[in-house]
């Protein structure tokens, strides 16, 4: 297995707190799925969507 640079590997912006972050090998097989840099992020954005119900 080839080692990469974490700067060779692709990264999004964060739809909740607009910071990049970087692929992991957690996120392999559905990276086009992934939204959120963490699930602190994850939870933030349910919960201010929850509140303008």
């Amino acid at each position: 297995m080839k080692m990469r640079k974490k700067s060779d590997l692709p990264s999004k912006i964060c739809g909740v707190c607009r910071l990049p972050f970087t692929w992991r090998k957690k996120w392999e097989k559905d990276w086009e799925a992934v939204k959120y840099c963490s699930e602190r992020c994850r939870r933030a954005r349910v919960s201010a969507s929850e509140k303008s119900l």
